[in-house]
């Protein structure tokens, strides 16, 4: 697929989007959850949840901090917020990591995919209990997209993702520099346009999205570049667009193997993978576009949410049309 155009990698993502049948019921579509939300981030949770649920995911959560809750609530009524996590100086004496882990994990059965990272901070016990959460998510089988302070995981416990072939990382070039020193490669030696693919191998071959002018997916053995023309305004948080895409095209490629509409397709789940992580990128450079197109310098990560939909529609297409 790495020699694969732009046009045929976008046709074969759209062949994993499901149509919107009336046999359908709540959650086949996609029931993901953001885990991150702290005391001082709570934007980004909510940008990443509401562009999952823009990009047309059933159910769409967010797993926070109480105080987070309590703000993210406000945002949006579609968001369903459940204050599960705690940071180390809120933890009650009744409370343990283990009891707050429990709460979390005890949401997995419910969900689809998982974005670890948004909002979190580097706070111990919230640090631990997303690595309790990723054990606990490879055992089931559970997919997730880790970014921002989820990546901090990446860089200080590797072992948690080692080898894992149902999770993305989207670092930026400071992210995707730490990453490399935990993992002892060398940055600044080689070709460039093959670094995401030494990381990858170094992770035991584990998706990277490594974020920049062009976009590099790979998975170690095959390398997707994503170079569509996005915006030209650097605002923070507009990776939370990227990793709420991610949630629901990856609850899409679960929906697609399930086989919950008929379908002759025969992708295998390395590639699914691959074409969830390259269309993903593609919609937020696009969402990008859009934007800025309208906003200039003005623009602001929440700009980006209510063009979601229509960056899918641009560069994907709808099957239900």
């Amino acid at each position: 697929m790495a020699s694969a155009s732009r046009k045929e990698i976008l046709g074969k993502v759209y062949k994993m989007i499901p149509p919107m049948l009336e046999s359908f019921h709540k959650g086949q579509l996609g029931r993901v959850a953001v885990i991150g939300g702290s005391e001082d981030y709570t934007g980004a949770p909510y940008f990443s949840a509401m562009a999952s649920a823009k990009l047309g995911c059933d159910m769409s959560h967010v797993i926070c901090e109480p105080g987070a809750g309590a703000v993210i609530k406000t945002y949006s009524p579609n968001l369903m917020v459940h204050p599960y996590m705690r940071q180390s100086k809120n933890l009650a004496s009744s409370e343990s990591v283990d009891t707050v882990t429990s709460e979390v994990v005890g949401m997995l059965s419910r969900l689809h995919v998982i974005v670890i990272g948004p909002g979190l901070g580097r706070d111990q016990l919230m640090q631990d209990t997303c690595a309790k959460v990723i054990q606990e998510a490879r055992k089931q089988g559970i997919p997730f997209v880790l970014d921002a302070d989820g990546l901090y995981l990446a860089q200080t416990r590797p072992e948690l993702v080692d080898g894992c072939t149902e999770c993305i990382l989207t670092p930026n070039v400071v992210e995707f520099a730490r990453l490399a020193k935990a993992k002892g490669v060398k940055v600044d030696e080689g070709d460039p346009t093959e670094l995401c693919a030494k990381l990858s191998k170094a992770f035991g071959g584990v998706t990277i999205i490594q974020k920049g002018s062009k976009d590099y997916i790979s998975n170690g053995t095959h390398t997707l570049v994503s170079e569509g023309e996005g915006g030209l305004k650097r605002s923070g948080g507009q990776g939370d667009t990227l990793t709420g895409s991610l949630a629901t095209l990856l609850a899409y490629r679960k929906a697609y193997h399930d086989k919950i509409w008929d379908h002759e397709g025969d992708l295998k789940p390395a590639e699914t993978l691959a074409l969830a992580a390259y269309g993903g990128s593609a919609i937020t450079r696009e969402c990008s576009r859009l934007a800025f197109a309208q906003k200039g310098r003005s623009l602001q990560a929440g700009d980006l949410t209510e063009h979601v939909h229509q960056a899918f529609l641009n560069v994907v297409g709808d099957p239900s049309k």
